[in-house]
């Protein structure tokens, strides 16, 4: 830990230790700080990133969905323990600048999500509605000790997610 005399942003100024790497991968690299809806930010970083390496790129599908499910495991990794120092570090329980489980889960909604804009779109609205709304058993999730149920929740909105917009490809 070091102490930094700028806390940053959402970070109470009684806080004047910060654990660099964990603020740098719970807010993304800072998109956490953005306003308004910080955890659609991260959304949309997580749907921008995937469209750099679908569209981009031009992965194949096996190959994208390789690149997604080790984001994926590298934010669980990193992300669980750093939502936790961030969570303790600012003294709240979830704090809405911490947005590494908004790309964790939005990653999860992509997972073999066909390469087009139609398509990450339908899995980024599908997201943030599961994510905001929280249904069975998405907010019981939420009990998870610390970083655990930062993280955990909204992996759950975006398996919802993905299965819906599975369905919806599917009959549509």
């Amino acid at each position: 830990m070091t102490t930094d005399p700028s806390v940053p942003p959402g970070v109470p100024a009684h806080t004047q230790q910060t654990t660099k790497w964990a603020f740098a991968v719970a807010t993304f690299f800072e998109i956490g700080y953005l306003k308004p809806g910080p955890g659609t930010w991260g959304s949309v970083a997580a749907v921008l990133l995937w469209a750099a390496a679908a569209l981009g790129l031009h992965l194949p599908p096996r190959e994208l969905l390789l690149v997604l499910s080790a984001g994926i495991a590298l934010a669980l990794v990193f992300g669980i323990p750093a939502a936790t120092i961030a969570a303790r570090e600012s003294g709240r329980e979830d704090p809405s600048f911490v947005v590494i489980d908004e790309v964790a889960g939005q990653w999860v909604a992509l997972l073999g999500c066909p390469a087009g804009w139609p398509y990450a779109l339908i899995a980024l609205v599908l997201f943030r509605i599961f994510d905001i709304t929280k249904p069975f058993p998405v907010r019981q999730l939420e009990s998870l000790p610390e970083g655990w149920g930062i993280v955990f929740d909204d992996l759950a909105a975006g398996l919802y997610a993905l299965v819906v917009a599975s369905l919806i490809r599917i009959w549509f």
